[in-house]
């Protein structure tokens, strides 16, 4: 079972509980020295030493989470199985396709083995580039291979670096957001400041270095970024034309680099359809972003081989509903408030009910069934129903994507980012209500230049973009806990604008007595103070034995977790494995999962070996699991699924009975006849138990 566990013989340093204060007198000119040179030179000096501190902000950011990771695993020090078991769950099958790429003989033969690869799935020769969004670990390797680098370091360095390198990107991205909207890099500052502090809760990276979404985020930061810039009013051609490929370029590689993107570009889109609405940013600009969006992640599609679960995804099919309706709708955005509010509901029902028919001829086109357990999710998550649908409970038992705990609130509160935000939300929503009711009311004939200016300068369309963002994002955060990240990150940046605006400028000055530096400083160094080591022999002890014990093309069944670190630790092929974007793999797994379930040792093993299995792997963490209440455990889920009355104390749905064997993953462990005719115990430790599978039926 993977720990960490304090470093032997390393004593920790005391942080001392007495930090002076350290206070910085920020003196403000009243006035800027007269003369448009002295202005022009006032500006490149702000704007030079603000971008130093963003850059510089940025690596410290870097080398901050590089520290952290090393204090807690102690990475340097550990063996390569074991940095290898590290990468947990899914995150050990993306660096497997890394390491896999760099032991090819060649690149071409590299990707080959990429395209038609029959080791993550048995019996199954699947294209791994169409299938999960590895290009990043494809890009990494050639560059590795390249670079005259190999004999000064690691190829595992050089994969965590890049990684700790990007988050230097995100939190200089984040910085220049909050710079463009305040007007201030003051602001910027705040928002990393604020970042950085609320690190348990605005970023995984330090432990889940492989993960997609540490990849993707830094590119959606700089996406932020340039839309905001983009927004703005009057800006010269050029300018908008390189943002637009700002923009370009940041959507296709996190649409390339992620495979929730599409989920997360809807948001994006919701958020234009509002402002565009409610006459709140330039029509053309949001017909560009609908544009950029599509193209981003239709190039994706060629480059994932047609990938039928971007063409039927949602996103495309409601741009192309927006631009749609609004070719039908005309006359819009005239008329008077009860007119235009006839209107606007109207043009909202024709623009999803659009969506929903292009989205359901599409995907019965492409007979397109890979996403469908993310609704059967959605369903049963917001109670339109019950479900005994497997796929969809393994969802709702996550704790990753529950609710957002309450003490998310608490810990957000004690650096004062919650308080911030809640007071500048609050202001920034009652201006947007009021100057999305003053366009509503007014139609185009009848308002006048300034009347127009006057509601600018009340909600910028810019700023009015991340509002809508950081609340739509904010509620997604709230119901799902895995995507809070994407909101407490903005909301760094939407709370130090807000302080740092000009508007609000006295009254930061009069809340600076709230400040406290023990507040911020000393949990900093004591994580960085703390020594910890990566400590979980169980797995090295199973994985060491699996090099050394079974053939290389053995084919391994078990857990998905599991699964991919033995298929990173050991190029064993699998049965399954943590990428679920994939209707016939997700029945596999149930199928392999029936290891758990009360089966007979016959219906286990035809199971097993219809895909080709020649050992499993049983953990005990799983068959004996006490993590979930009861109704969550994965043994009570393949209960349920199989119509089997679940075990231990508790009530049961009516219909369902009493099953007619015991629990297979306990049972064989008494070496019984049925069960020692099937399979034979090869290897065992505190945590795991390897069986091989008999040929003979």
């Amino acid at each position: 079972m993977i720990s960490i566990r304090q470093r032997k013989g390393v004593k920790t340093t005391e942080v001392s509980e007495d930090y002076a204060a350290q206070e910085a007198n920020v003196k403000l000119e009243n006035k800027l020295p007269s003369g448009c040179t002295t202005r022009k030179l006032w500006k490149l000096l702000s704007f030079t030493v603000g971008g130093t501190v963003a850059l510089c902000i940025g690596l410290l950011t870097s080398v901050y989470l590089a520290t952290l990771h090393e204090n807690d695993l102690w990475f340097s020090n550990i063996k390569e199985v074991e940095r290898e078991i590290s990468f947990r769950t899914e995150c050990g099958l993306y660096y497997s396709y890394y390491k896999q790429m760099l032991q090819a003989p060649t690149l071409m033969q590299g990707f080959h083995g990429l395209i038609y690869d029959n080791k993550t799935e048995s019996m199954r020769t699947i294209n791994l580039l169409q299938r999960m969004n590895i290009y990043q670990e494809v890009f990494l390797s050639i560059l590795y291979r390249v670079l005259p680098i190999q004999k000064y370091l690691e190829p595992v360095y050089f994969y965590i670096y890049t990684l700790f390198g990007l988050q230097a990107i995100y939190v200089t991205a984040l910085y220049i957001t909050s710079w463009l909207l305040s007007g201030t890099w003051l602001s910027g500052l705040l928002a990393a400041f604020w970042y950085i502090t609320n690190r348990i809760d605005t970023t995984r990276v330090e432990f889940t270095i492989p993960l997609r979404e540490n990849w993707a985020l830094p590119f959606f930061a700089i996406q932020i970024a340039a839309i905001t810039y983009f927004l703005r009013p009057n800006l010269q051609p050029l300018s908008e034309r390189l943002t637009l490929l700002a923009i370009f370029i940041s959507t296709f590689l996190f649409s390339l680099t992620w495979q929730f993107n599409q989920f997360m570009m809807l948001m994006q889109a919701l958020v234009l359809f509002t402002l565009d609405s409610l006459d709140m940013l330039p029509a053309v600009k949001a017909t560009w972003l609908y544009g950029i969006q599509m193209t981003g992640l239709l190039l994706v599609c060629i480059l994932q081989f047609f990938n039928s679960m971007i063409l039927g995804s949602l996103l495309i099919s409601f741009n192309l509903s927006v631009l749609i309706a609004r070719k039908l709708q005309k006359n819009l955005k005239t008329g008077s408030f009860l007119n235009r509010l006839g209107k606007l509901l109207l043009h909202l029902f024709a623009v999803l009910c659009l969506t929903l028919f292009l989205n359901n001829i599409i995907k019965k086109i492409l007979n397109l069934k890979s996403d469908e357990h993310i609704f059967k999710f959605l369903k049963a998550k917001f109670g339109f129903g019950a479900t005994r649908d497997f796929d969809a409970n393994l969802y709702l038992c996550e704790e990753a994507f529950g609710l957002l705990p309450f003490n998310t609130f608490g810990r957000l509160s004690d650096t004062l980012l919650f308080y911030a935000y809640i007071f500048v939300l609050s202001i920034t929503v009652m201006a947007a209500l009021a100057v999305a009711f003053h366009n509503l009311s007014d139609s185009t004939s009848q308002r006048s230049t300034g009347q127009m200016g006057k509601c600018t300068i009340i909600l910028k369309p810019e700023t009015a973009y991340n509002l809508i963002h950081t609340i739509l994002f904010g509620f997604l955060a709230l119901s799902t806990m895995r995507m809070k990240y994407l909101w407490t990150s903005h909301m760094c940046v939407f709370a130090s604008f807000g302080l740092c605006s000009p508007e609000i400028w006295e009254l930061l000055l009069k809340s600076l007595h709230l400040y406290n530096p023990k507040r911020f400083w000393p949990g900093m160094m004591d994580e960085l103070s703390e020594l910890r080591e990566f400590y979980d022999p169980d797995t090295v002890e199973l994985m060491n034995w699996i090099n050394s014990n079974t053939p290389r093309k053995a084919v391994f069944a078990g857990s998905m977790q599991l699964l991919a670190g033995v298929k990173l630790c050991t190029g064993r092929t699998l049965t399954n494995h943590p990428h679920y974007e994939d209707n016939s793999l997700r029945e596999r797994t149930k199928a392999v999962y029936q290891i758990y379930a009360k089966r007979s040792p016959e219906d286990v093993h035809a199971l097993l070996r219809s895909f080709g299995a020649d050992y499993v792997i049983l953990e005990d963490s799983i068959c004996y699991e006490r993590r979930h209440q009861r109704g969550c455990r994965l043994r009570d889920l393949l209960d349920i699924a199989n119509g089997h009355m679940m075990d231990g104390p508790g009530e049961n749905d009516p219909d369902l009975k009493l099953a007619g064997h015991p629990r297979f993953c306990e049972e064989i462990k008494k070496n019984l006849p049925p069960y020692t005719a099937y399979f034979t115990r090869v290897f065992q430790n505190k945590t795991f138990h390897v069986y091989k599978l008999s040929r003979n039926k």
